[in-house]
């Protein structure tokens, strides 16, 4: 005899919440920062010889209140350059070339104290050279 097996409806499994894992408590530990602020001053000029006194001059006063200097660092030199024809009106072939060095040094002063920014704001600079002075 042949039986015909019946089919028996399954049983659904209903999903219980599971508890989350305990893990283990890690933290990391951040080191306090030892530098909360800077000075960064970019100094411009174009003769090199007069931008290499005044960034003498700058870092022997911040040097003179112990402040930490890190520099100069030399920036890359921007060259801007013209070509002029020689003459008005003929002789196109004839020309002069120009050009305008720009020489850039970066100081930067680690945690400066009111001291050190009085005195840099008392500098006498040459003429001809350009301060830029930002807290970073």
């Amino acid at each position: 005899m042949a039986t015909a097996k019946t089919a028996k409806p399954k049983a659904k499994k209903i999903a219980t919440p599971k508890a989350p894992r305990a893990r283990a408590a890690t933290k990391k530990v951040v080191a306090p920062a030892l530098v909360d602020h800077k000075l960064r001053i970019r100094v411009r000029a174009y003769e090199h010889k007069i931008l290499d006194l005044s960034v003498k001059q700058i870092m022997d006063t911040a040097a003179r209140f112990d402040a930490k200097i890190v520099g100069p660092v030399p920036l890359p030199t921007e060259i801007k350059r013209w070509t002029v024809n020689r003459s008005s009106f003929v002789h196109k072939d004839a020309r002069e070339q120009f050009e305008m060095r720009i020489h850039k040094r970066l100081i930067d002063i680690m945690n400066p104290s009111p001291k050190v920014v009085e005195s840099l704001t008392n500098l006498n600079l040459p003429s001809g050279v350009t301060i830029d002075v930002k807290m970073v």
